[in-house]
């Protein structure tokens, strides 16, 4: 696959957090499948596609509810280990902007917090209409803004404090960019969908004491991540101190318990 900087920075980084990212973000990204699954009508025998897959939650999900499931992701490390994960379903490595999959080969196509790390997400969309059979279905799921995803406004706020943010990153598509409802309903009407629906999901960070979302940015994730790393090492413990000191009010039986809801968008191909 050829790649311009940013795409080339982000699976860079997918390959080397397969593992930190299933332990970080599984229990997290998850528990939005149910509602993910229920907009995109997701039936038995149905054929279903998992777009950037990572782990494959959403096609294992899927597969549970009797759908032919296949997931499809860029970084060689997802695929093995979603295949190590899910032994009985079929991953493939592939762009989510050049899908190897045939025209009109799908009933439902899913992303699960894939589309902020795509470069050109239009493309995914426009690759997703194309092998999505007529009525067949897209949904994707995204994080909500910094002011409800709590543990990003943690981290982020404590960059701006201690640090800087304007650190030299490869230049690819706003971070929250899909944050925006009505950004989701433009761009599913502009690949040519119909009946786009937009939707906040509650969800809840749950994180074993003494780590908090600091350690959940900086070591399963990869473009926050990459600002992290850039700061200087003072920079960086002042960081990782004034998060601390933010989620202690959101302590629990041992517990960070810090909401990250996400949006939801979906729609029907005509």
């Amino acid at each position: 696959m050829e790649q311009d900087d940013f795409s080339a920075f982000e699976h860079q980084g997918w390959e080397k957090v397969a593992q930190p990212y299933h332990a970080y973000f599984g229990n997290l990204t998850t528990q939005s499948n149910s509602a993910l699954l229920d907009a995109l009508e997701v039936r038995p025998g149905g054929r279903f596609l998992d777009v950037a897959s990572g782990p494959g939650y959403l096609a294992a999900a899927a597969a549970q509810r009797g759908a032919d499931a296949v997931g499809v992701d860029f970084a060689e490390a997802m695929v093995k280990q979603a295949g190590r994960m899910y032994p009985g379903l079929t991953f493939r490595i592939g762009s989510a902007e050049d899908l190897p999959f045939p025209d009109e080969s799908f009933d439902a196509v899913g992303i699960s917090f894939g589309m902020l790390h795509f470069a050109h997400p239009e493309n995914a969309l426009t690759e997703t209409f194309r092998v999505l059979r007529p009525g067949g279905r897209i949904g994707f799921t995204v994080w909500a803004t910094p002011d409800k995803a709590v543990g990003f406004a943690m981290v982020l706020k404590a960059i701006e404090a201690h640090g800087r943010l304007d650190v030299p990153l490869p230049p690819g598509p706003p971070f929250f960019r899909f944050s925006d409802l009505h950004e989701c309903e433009r761009v599913l009407v502009a690949a040519g969908f119909d009946e786009p629906h937009v939707q906040e999901i509650s969800q809840t960070l749950r994180i074993c004491m003494p780590e908090t979302p600091f350690d959940l940015l900086m070591r399963g994730g990869v473009r926050i991540a990459a600002i992290l790393k850039a700061q200087s090492p003072e920079a960086l413990a002042l960081i990782q101190k004034s998060v601390s000191e933010d989620a202690a009010a959101y302590q629990s039986d041992g517990e960070i318990r810090v909401p990250m809801p996400c949006v939801l968008a979906s729609a029907r191909k005509p």
